[in-house]
């Protein structure tokens, strides 16, 4: 089954853990991961300021070991934005149900309903030991699915609740009032642990960037169960983007950053990936074939899986491991055909965060717009007025 849509809403990423002009080592459970600019609240303002000015609707606030606390750096980033929303990233059942009820709310009645709920579960172990949870990633999306329920009631209801669940157990919980907007959750996961989860609770289901087929079968595998239980969801895709006036000149960007890369440093990256609980990013992993190819001097071009899809940042990162690389002409095409699939949503990133964000706004969306699409955020010019547009490098 196929959705076409003509609306599409793009979401940027806020680099909480640094931001580099090459690719960053690591991605979810990693540790000890920075880049060369530091994630100060001036440098996060400049990309914050630039992803408002470029029309992107929220940007997504990472969690974990190597972040800056989301919480608190878009609370910050929130007071110098105007419109700018902040995807952030929650882990349900880590956290009290009853603080998350209460944040959301707060933030929603301080920043004029700005905010959005990434749903995180913790597709790594490790990682969720050093946050002292030491349930197992099936255990994990149980306990989760209860906190949402509660969550979802205290955003939603003014009665009181008392949830007892097989983790969750919470007794008379209301918020103070109710939020003028329920933050909208988008959650993801390929476990059938993850699409069940997905279905029950999310407003919007993400999947990492792969190629239009498989990413089609899964979000059909989560229409379906959602149809089943008499809900609707939005979808969204998940991919870094390298985007430029030529075809050329993308491909140019994507070899200089696959020429930083080191074959030791790919060579144990993949190892420490191979261990993952994590489904999606096996998923993400078969795509390059674990880096098995990988060799000093190799043409990027070589790690394309799909026309205008790129598998080389999942070299060293874990989690999202794709590009969308192209014209923008190439990239709007390539969007459009996820968006005829139902994709609706499109949470990108690219490095830098700050400059590559006007390689979007300037040049994608008016490509996107010649193709009949409405980009939230955005007035349509039309084809004429696209022509000429130049993106900061």
């Amino acid at each position: 089954m196929t959705s076409n849509t003509s609306q599409l809403t793009l979401h940027w990423f806020l680099p909480t853990y640094g931001d580099s002009r090459g690719i960053m080592a690591g991605g979810l459970g990693t540790q000890n991961m920075h880049g060369e600019r530091e994630a100060t609240m001036d440098y996060l303002t400049q990309v914050v300021e630039a992803a408002e000015h470029n029309g992107f609707e929220s940007v997504l606030t990472p969690s974990g070991l190597w972040c800056e606390d989301a919480w608190l750096i878009a609370s910050g980033l929130a007071a110098r934005t105007k419109r700018l929303k902040f995807l952030i990233a929650v882990r349900p059942g880590l956290v009290s149900p009853t603080m998350i009820g209460q944040q959301g709310q707060t933030f929603q009645k301080l920043f004029d309903n700005r905010l959005l709920i990434n749903v995180v579960i913790g597709g790594e172990d490790y990682e969720q030991r050093a946050f002292g949870d030491h349930l197992s990633k099936k255990e994990r999306y149980a306990r989760g699915s209860e906190a949402l329920t509660v969550t979802d009631h205290l955003w939603k209801n003014p009665e009181p609740i008392t949830f007892q669940g097989e983790y969750i157990n919470i007794e008379g919980a209301q918020l103070k009032e109710l939020p003028e907007v329920a933050p909208p959750v988008m959650i993801s996961g390929s476990s059938p642990e993850g699409i069940e989860c997905s279905a029950q609770h999310g407003d919007v289901y993400l999947t990492w960037g792969e190629p239009p087929a498989p990413a089609g079968e899964k979000i059909a595998k989560v229409r379906d169960r959602a149809t089943e239980l008499g809900r609707e969801l939005g979808y969204g895709l998940r991919v870094h983007i390298i985007a430029r006036p030529t075809e050329e000149e993308a491909w140019c960007e994507a070899q200089r950053l696959v020429d930083a890369l080191d074959v030791d440093k790919v060579r144990a990256m993949q190892e420490s990936l191979a261990r993952s609980q994590s489904e999606g990013q096996r998923r993400m992993q078969e795509l390059h074939g674990m880096g098995s190819d990988f060799r000093d001097g190799i043409d990027a071009r070589e790690l394309e899986i799909y026309p205008n899809l790129w598998a080389g940042i999942g070299l060293v990162r874990s989690g999202t491991g794709t590009a969308l690389v192209g014209s923008y002409e190439q990239v709007a095409q390539r969007m459009k055909e996820y968006m005829d699939l139902g994709f609706d949503n499109f949470v990108l990133s690219g490095y830098p965060h700050l400059e590559e964000t006007y390689q979007v706004g300037e040049g994608v969306v008016p490509e996107l717009q010649k193709l009949g699409i409405t980009v939230a955020n955005h007035e349509h010019h039309g084809a004429a007025e696209g022509e000429d547009n130049n993106a900061a490098n």
